[in-house]
């Protein structure tokens, strides 16, 4: 046996325990699991450091680095949000279908933790204890990987969970850092009957290696392309406020937008100014020859955009601009680039926001919102995993209740078939 099969048999061995522990008890162990983040602030600080000053080296660009990095605040921001994930009721248990049937067979159906779920991410240290609070919480055992580029930030923290679970007798398995070895990815995820759920948070690249290696059950949280959609009735100062905050706030995100379509009546009293207002924050605008006919004089000099741009998650202050015709045009630019994440569709007709809203594939459509509003905790979730963007066995954000599974409980008085 060697070391990976050795840890994850550990994870397993963990993971039942995990199954029998209360409410209380969990909440318990998330106390403590805070308490020791804040405890150790000093020295996950000095590990980030050298992690960004590594980074920043290498040449990595700022909205990457601004999601690797840990200050006090967002430390306390992480323990905050550990002791959110504590205060959630609990879905273990909890019976959600069942009944008596014709021949007085009572059937229950109750939700159970999956069991052991690994969480591959990139670039982003705060998900490892967000992952953590989560599966504890769900009576999972959480075997996680980083990435290289946050190794030892993922490492420090690794070790603080691990204390805090010693802290309180909790079985230190049940939460497993991995190292950063492809082959190792490689391996866990092709773990059949060891690993439960895998669960990755990165980019296409992570997406195609697990496709194509991984053996065991795999839920994409995956790349958000996501678009602002000004309709012809807009009111054009919540167009403008809306569009600028999903884009420029948090470019780095997945929940970010990065095209911008505008309905052909609704530009001329609108897309100057958002082309303004966007360029006035920094953002690099790659703009449709349709968006250039409606801008007139001085467009020329704007970039043009491409398909590759329409099919393109910048995750930086970079956005594609796009004029359509009609609404359902905008729809099946939506339908045909964007990734399933989050839509928004700006509009004071209320017939156009039912039909963007019923005919748009994706996770969270937004009628007069920004799409920076898809996240676990802001949905009232306490943390998320991440975002799913497939329809099994979760879609949206992945938070206690999509950690978790069914199982029927079925009693009877003697019954045969």
């Amino acid at each position: 046996m060697n070391d990976l099969e050795r840890r994850l048999r550990e994870a397993r061995a963990a993971g039942r325990v995990l199954a029998t522990y209360s409410p209380a008890e969990k909440a318990e162990l998330l106390e403590e699991i805070a308490g020791a983040l804040e405890r150790a602030e000093e020295e996950i600080i000095a590990e980030n450091r050298a992690d960004l000053a590594e980074a920043a080296e290498r040449g990595t660009d700022s909205a990457l680095l601004d999601r690797l990095a840990l200050d006090p605040d967002r430390i306390a921001g992480m323990a905050g949000g550990v002791r959110a994930v504590a205060a959630l009721a609990d879905p273990v248990g909890s019976v959600d279908g069942g009944g008596r049937l014709t021949n007085g067979l009572e059937i229950v159906r109750t939700r159970v933790p999956l069991g052991v779920v690994a969480v591959v991410y990139e670039g982003r240290p705060n998900v490892t204890t967000d992952a953590a609070a989560l599966c504890l919480k769900s009576g999972n055992a959480a075997v996680l990987r980083g990435s290289r580029i946050a190794e030892r930030s993922n490492t420090v923290l690794g070790r603080v969970l691990v204390r805090a679970l010693e802290a309180v007798d909790a079985p230190p398995a049940a939460v497993t850092m991995l190292g950063t070895d492809r082959d190792e990815l490689r391996a866990m995820i092709a773990a059949k009957g060891q690993i439960d759920l895998v669960i990755p948070r990165g980019g296409e690249e992570l997406k195609a290696f697990l496709e194509e290696h991984a053996r065991v059950p795999v839920i994409f949280a995956a790349a958000g392309n996501n678009h602002v959609y000004v309709d012809a009735s807009a009111e054009p100062g919540m167009a403008r406020e809306i569009t600028v905050n999903a884009k420029v706030q948090r470019p780095g995100v997945c929940n970010a937008a990065e095209t911008l379509l505008v309905h052909r009546d609704a530009a001329p009293a609108v897309l100057a100014d958002l082309v303004h207002d966007l360029e006035d924050n920094g953002v690099e605008l790659r703009v449709s020859a349709e968006a250039k006919a409606a801008l007139g004089n001085g467009a020329e000099s704007l970039a043009d955009a491409s398909e590759d741009d329409y099919a393109t998650e910048f995750l930086a202050l970079v956005m594609a601009v796009h004029v359509v015709d009609s609404l359902e045009d905008a729809i099946a630019h939506v339908n045909e680039f964007g990734s399933g994440h989050s839509e928004a569709i700006v509009t004071r007709d209320l017939e156009a926001a039912e039909t963007f809203r019923h005919l748009v594939d994706a996770a969270a459509v937004y009628v007069n919102a920004s799409t920076r509003f898809t996240d676990g905790g802001v949905f009232g979730m306490g943390a998320e995993i991440g975002i799913s963007t497939q329809k099994l066995h979760a879609r949206g954000p992945i938070g206690l209740t999509e950690l978790t599974t069914t199982k029927y409980l079925v009693t009877g008085d003697g019954h045969v078939r």
